[in-house]
């Protein structure tokens, strides 16, 4: 996985190779705050760097910092689907939100 986290926020990295520099931006909030660096240490330090700032940057205008997720899902599925699960959910001695969050994590792994 190309991602990397600091104080809650995790960020993709890739790989610019025109210029030879890792490039990364901080994944789950709508604010768009990238860094870069040529060395993984440096890029490291650039992204702490990005999160301190924006941390800081918000404190100064007054406003809550975007938490990069709260925890709560809703999406629709499938009603088929929904039996499924809250079926394979109770077999496993499980609530379906236990059960899904587990399916989920295993799922957000690969």
């Amino acid at each position: 996985m190309n991602a990397i986290t600091y104080k809650g926020y995790a960020a993709r990295i890739e790989f610019d190779g025109e210029d030879e520099i890792f490039v990364g931006r901080i994944a789950g909030i709508p604010d768009v705050i990238g860094f870069h660096a040529d060395t993984v240490s440096g890029l490291k330090e650039a992204f702490h760097e990005a999160v301190d700032d924006y941390l800081d940057t918000c404190e100064k205008l007054g406003r809550s910092p975007h938490k990069p997720y709260s925890g709560k899902v809703m999406f629709r599925i499938d009603p088929d689907v929904h039996a499924r699960a809250a079926k394979a959910a109770e077999l496993s001695g499980k609530s379906l939100n236990e059960w899904a969050g587990e399916v989920l994590a295993k799922a957000a792994e690969r």
